[in-house]
C-alpha cells in the first residue's frame, strides 16, 4: 500500500515539527464473538484522540492508520473527509495549527497475521481471545497515531469487552469495569508515562490468570510493591508454572534494581503467554506478551527452562534499555536488542539457577550471530536503516547477539563496574526519552576515562567478523619460546580490530583428563600479537585463544590442537571451554575448512560425553545441519545411517527419565531413515517397544509421528488418529505440519498452494505448513518448485504482511535442490529484478549465500574419503 513503508527522512520530517501530548484510545472488542459481520474482514471499532503541537503553524503532516474503512476524522473541530484524506495508511492533515487535536474514527481489522489485533479461537474449547504486536509499526492497524519511536507520549486505553472477560493494557486498570451499553464492560486503565506507540499493548479474552507481587526497599528508602500477573489461554492452565514464572520475575527486578540504580518505571508487571505469537516475546512495558509454547506441554530439557528465564529477563531489561530510554529511529535498534540480550544472559548467570547461562550464549547466541556477520547482508551493529522494512529485517543476529557479545567484551575493556554506572548516568539523564549512540558513548566515556570513538569504530560501526589463531613455538626441552595470536578478516570486510581476549594451555592429566595449566589475558591488535606472558610454559596440547568467552572472533587452531581436539574433545573438564571447543570446529565446517563428515565423526565420538545439556542439543541440530547440506551428495545416505545408529546407541545408554535420554530420543527420530528405525518409532507410538525411562508424551508422539510420516510409514489416517488424541490448539498445528510433510506430490501441490496463492492461513499454520512442505529427505518432490518460486515471491511480497511474506520468502527458498541449477536461478532473478523491493533482495541473497556456503563445504568434504 502507499504509505506503508515509512522513511526515515519522512519521521525525520514529521519529528522535527510535531510533539505529542496525549493519545486517548477506545477500542470496542465486543466483535471478536459471534459471527463476522458482512463478507469483509472481522473488524473493532477503534476511536483515537491525539493532542499534538505543531512548532510551525500552517504546516503539513499526516498521521499513521492501516484499516478498511474511517467513519470520521476531524482535526480541530474541522470535519476531514475520510474519502479524501485517508489513503488506506495515512491520513493527511493540513494546516496545523500550534496546538491541534486530531479524533480519528475507524473500523480497524482483527489479525491472523500477529501483527495489530490478533484474535485467536481455541479449537478445544471455542473461546477467543485477542492481543496485540506492533513492532517495529503495526500500532497504526489498531489506532491512529504517530507511528515512530521519537514521538512518545502518555496513552489511555479505554476497552469495551465481552463480559467476563480479562482486559489488561499497559497501565493499571482505573477501578472496576463498568457495563456497556448494548453489553459487556468497558475497562479503562490509567495513563501510562510518555512511550512510543510500538511498546503500547492490550490483550483481552477468557485468560487464565494468577496474581503474586513484589516487594523491595529501595537504597533512598522508596518502598517498591509492584503488583505481578501470568496469564496464559483457559485449556492450557494445567501445564502453566506460574510459581516458576514469578521466582524468576522476582530475581530479575532484584538484580535490574541494585545493577541500574533506578527504580522499575511502569507500576505493574504483567506477563502473557499468548497463541500464535510471531515473537518469542515483546518488552511492552507493564504488559509483556511472549509466545506460548514457553508453557511447556510436556517433558522438556533443562535449556527449556533456561531458554525462558532469559527471554523473561531479557524483555525486563528492556522496561530500561528500549521502554524507559528509547532509540530515536531504527538505526540504533542496538541501543535496546544488544543491551537487552546481553543484560538477560548477565541476570540469568548472576540471579537465577542457570549459572550455565554463558556457555549456552557461546554456544548458541554467538553462532547465530557468526552466521548473519558473514551474510552478504552484514551490517553494523549501529546500522542504516533506511525504512520500515528494513528495520524488520534488522531484527536479527547482528543487531542481537552480536551486539550483545561486543557488549560483553566492553564490559572487559571497561570494566563492570563503569559499565553499569553508565547505565545509570544514562537512564537518569534521557528517562522517557529517545537517544542515539552519541548519548551512550558520552556516559560510558564518562566512567570508563577510555577513549569510546575509537572503540565505537571498530566494534559498533563496521560490519563482519575476525579469525584469531594461535602460532605456538617450542624449544628442544618443549617449553614456548614464542605465542603468538594472528588475526585475519574476510577478504570483503578487512577490518581488524583490537580484542581483548583469554589466552588458555591445556595439556592432559595423568588421569586423561585435558585441563588448564596457564592462562593469560592479552589485548590483540593487528595481524599479530605475541603473548609474552605465556614463555617458557611446557608445550600444550591445546591453545585455547578465546578462553573464558571475552571476545567475540571465530576461534582457530594450530595442528597440534586441532588434532588433540579430534582425538579429546570430550577429555576438556571445563564446560565452557568444551563448548568453545565445539563452536570452533562448527565454524570451521561451515567455512570449508573441516570435512562436515569429520565434525560428524566428532559428534558420534564425544557427544554422549557432553554434561551440558544445552551444549548437547545444539550439536544435534548442527549435526542435522551438517548432514543435510555440508555433507557431499553421494555421501550422505551412509552418513546419515550412521548418525542415526550413534543417536540409538546413546538414547539406550543414557540415564532413564533425564534430560539427556529425551533430546537423543528427539535428535534419533529426526535421522531415523532405515525400516529398523522407523519400526522402532511405530513401536514406541503404539506401546510395542519400550526403552526404560522414556516417556513418550503427546509432544513426543508428534515428533515420532512426523518422522513417520515424512518417510512413509504413516499416512493421513495415523495423523487424524493422533489428532483425535490432542484436539488442541497445538495439535492442530502439529496435524497441519504432519499432514504437509507427507511424500506425495499432490500434497506438496496442495500445500504450496495454500502457502503461495492463497491468505486463509494464520501465521502460526503458515509456519506449520511450510515446515511440513520442506523436508531435506523429500529432495525430489521439492525440485518441480524452484522455477515457481523465482516467479511468485514479488507477488508474495506486495500481497502479504511483511511477516508473513519474510516467513514464505525464507521458507520456501529451494536449498535442497540441485545446488548450481538454483545458484543460476538465483542470479537471474536478481539481474532481472533489481527493482525489487531492498528488503525482499536482502532474503534471497542470504538464501543464495547459505546454498553457496553448503555447495562449498560439500566440495570439501567430497575428497576427505
Amino acid at each position: 500500500m502507499p504509505g506503508e513503508n515509512l522513511s526515515r527522512e519522512e519521521a525525520r520530517e514529521r519529528a522535527a515539527i510535531l510533539s505529542v501530548e496525549r493519545y486517548d484510545v477506545a477500542l470496542d472488542v465486543r466483535s471478536a464473538v459471534g459471527p463476522a459481520a458482512g463478507s469483509g474482514p472481522r473488524t473493532f471499532r477503534s476511536t483515537t484522540v491525539i493532542d499534538f503541537r505543531c512548532s510551525r503553524p500552517g504546516a503539513s503532516t499526516f498521521a499513521d492508520l492501516i484499516a478498511p474503512s474511517v467513519a470520521s476524522v476531524r482535526l480541530n473541530g474541522r470535519d476531514l473527509d475520510p474519502a479524501t484524506v485517508f489513503d488506506g495508511t495515512r491520513i493527511a492533515l493540513d494546516g496545523l495549527a500550534e496546538r491541534n487535536t486530531l479524533v480519528v474514527d475507524a473500523r480497524c481489522a482483527y489479525s491472523r497475521t500477529g501483527e495489530g489485533m490478533h484474535r485467536f479461537e481455541d479449537p478445544e474449547d471455542g473461546e477467543v481471545y485477542l492481543y496485540t504486536q506492533y513492532e517495529p509499526a503495526d500500532s497504526r492497524r489498531v489506532f491512529a497515531n504517530f507511528e515512530q519511536p521519537d514521538l512518545k507520549a502518555p496513552f489511555s486505553f479505554r476497552v469495551t469487552a465481552p463480559e467476563g472477560w480479562t482486559v489488561l493494557s499497559n497501565g493499571a486498570a482505573d477501578g472496576d469495569p463498568v457495563p456497556a451499553e448494548g453489553g459487556g464492560a468497558t475497562t479503562v486503565f490509567a495513563p501510562t508515562q510518555p512511550i512510543s506507540t510500538y511498546i503500547t499493548a492490550v490483550v483481552a479474552g477468557p485468560y487464565h490468570v494468577e496474581h503474586d507481587h513484589y516487594a523491595r526497599t529501595h537504597p533512598d528508602g522508596a518502598v517498591l510493591d509492584i503488583p505481578l500477573s501470568a496469564l496464559c489461554r483457559r485449556s492450557l492452565a494445567r501445564h502453566f508454572d506460574a510459581d516458576a514464572i514469578f521466582d524468576v520475575t522476582r530475581r530479575g527486578l532484584d538484580f535490574f534494581h541494585e545493577s541500574f540504580d533506578y527504580p522499575y518505571p511502569f507500576g505493574k508487571y504483567d506477563q502473557a503467554f499468548v497463541p500464535e505469537y510471531n515473537l518469542g516475546a515483546m518488552e511492552n512495558p507493564g504488559l509483556v506478551t511472549f509466545r506460548e509454547e514457553y508453557v511447556f506441554r510436556g517433558k522438556v530439557t533443562r535449556p527449556s527452562y533456561e531458554g525462558r528465564a532469559n527471554v523473561i529477563l531479557h524483555e525486563m531489561a528492556h522496561m530500561w534499555f528500549g521502554d524507559l530510554v528509547t532509540m530515536r529511529w531504527w538505526d540504533d535498534l542496538w541501543l535496546k536488542e544488544s543491551f537487552a540480550d546481553f543484560m538477560g544472559a548477565f541476570a540469568l548467570v548472576e540471579a537465577t539457577e542457570f549459572t550455565e547461562g554463558w556457555i549456552t550464549f557461546a554456544n548458541r547466541r554467538k553462532a547465530w550471530a557468526y552466521r548473519a556477520d558473514q551474510l552478504p547482508s552484514t551490517h553494523p551493529v549501529v546500522a542504516d536503516i533506511p525504512d520500515l522494512e528494513a528495520a524488520k529485517l534488522n531484527f536479527d543476529g547482528i543487531t542481537y547477539s552480536k551486539g550483545a557479545s561486543v557488549l560483553k567484551q566492553l564490559v572487559a575493556y571497561v570494566g563492570r563496574d563503569a559499565f553499569l554506572e553508565a547505565a545509570r548516568r544514562y537512564f537518569k539523564r534521557h528517562a522517557y526519552g529517545n537517544t542515539t549512540l552519541a548519548d551512550l558513548l558520552s556516559v560510558l566515556a564518562e566512567t570508563s576515562g577510555r577513549d569510546m570513538a575509537a572503540w565505537s569504530a571498530a566494534w559498533l560501526e563496521t560490519a563482519g567478523v575476525n579469525s584469531l589463531t594461535p602460532q605456538v613455538v617450542c624449544d628442544a626441552e618443549g617449553r614456548i619460546t614464542e605465542l603468538s595470536v594472528a588475526q585475519t578478516a574476510d577478504g570483503a570486510r578487512p577490518r581488524l580490530r583490537p580484542h581483548r581476549i583469554a589466552v588458555g594451555l591445556y595439556r592432559r592429566t595423568p588421569e586423561g583428563a585435558l585441563e588448564r595449566y596457564a592462562r593469560a589475558e592479552a589485548d590483540v591488535a593487528g595481524p599479530s600479537t605475541a603473548v609474552t606472558e605465556l614463555t617458557g610454559q611446557p608445550r600444550p596440547d591445546l591453545v585455547l585463544v578465546n578462553d573464558d568467552d571475552l571476545t567475540y572472533a571465530k576461534t582457530r587452531f594450530d595442528e597440534v590442537s586441532l588434532a588433540t581436539l579430534r582425538e579429546r574433545l570430550g577429555e576438556l573438564t571445563d564446560p565452557l571451554a568444551r563448548a568453545l571447543a565445539w563452536s570452533a570446529v562448527w565454524n570451521m565446517t561451515r567455512d570449508a575448512l573441516m570435512p562436515a563428515r569429520d565434525y560428524l565423526e566428532l559428534v558420534l565420538r564425544f557427544a554422549g560425553q557432553e554434561s551440558d545439556i544445552g551444549v548437547l542439543q545444539s550439536l544435534h541440530l548442527q549435526a542435522r545441519s551438517a548432514l543435510e547440506h555440508y555433507v557431499a551428495p553421494d555421501a550422505r545416505q551412509e552418513a546419515g545411517a550412521s548418525l542415526a545408529e550413534g543417536a540409538l546407541r546413546e538414547l539406550r545408554q543414557a540415564e532413564p527419565g533425564s534430560g539427556h535420554q529425551l533430546a537423543w530420543a528427539r535428535f534419533f527420530s529426526a535421522v531415523a531413515a532405515t525400516a529398523a528405525d522407523l519400526q522402532l518409532l511405530q513401536g514406541l507410538l503404539d506401546g510395542s517397544a519400550k526403552i526404560d525411562g522414556l516417556d513418550v508424551d503427546q509432544e513426543l508422539r508428534w515428533t515420532f509421528l512426523e518422522a513417520l510420516v515424512s518417510e512413509g510409514a504413516a499416512g493421513a489416517d495415523a495423523v487424524a488418529a493422533e489428532r483425535g488424541r490432542d484436539d488442541t490448539a497445538s495439535g492442530h498445528r502439529h496435524e497441519v505440519r504432519c499432514l504437509a510433510a507427507r511424500p506425495d506430490p499432490e500434497v506438496k501441490a496442495a500445500a504450496w498452494a495454500a502457502l503461495v496463492d492463497s491468505d486463509t492461513l494464520s501465521n502460526a499454520l503458515v509456519e506449520a505448513t511450510l515446515a511440513g512442505f520442506v523436508q531435506p529427505g523429500q529432495r525430489e518432490l521439492g525440485a518441480p518448485y524452484v522455477a515457481p518460486y523465482f516467479a511468485a515471491i514479488e507477488r508474495v511480497w506486495a500481497e502479504r504482511s511483511i511477516e508473513i511474506a519474510m516467513d514464505v520468502v525464507r521458507g520456501l527458498y529451494p536449498s535442497f535442490q540441485e545446488g548450481a541449477l538454483v545458484l543460476a536461478e538465483t542470479d537471474k532473478w536478481l539481474s532481472e529484478r533489481a527493482e525489487a523491493a531492498p528488503a525482499l533482495r536482502r532474503l534471497v541473497l542470504e538464501g543464495r549465500d547459505d546454498l553457496a556456503r553448503a555447495l562449498r563445504a560439500q566440495q570439501c568434504d567430497a575428497p576427505s574419503r
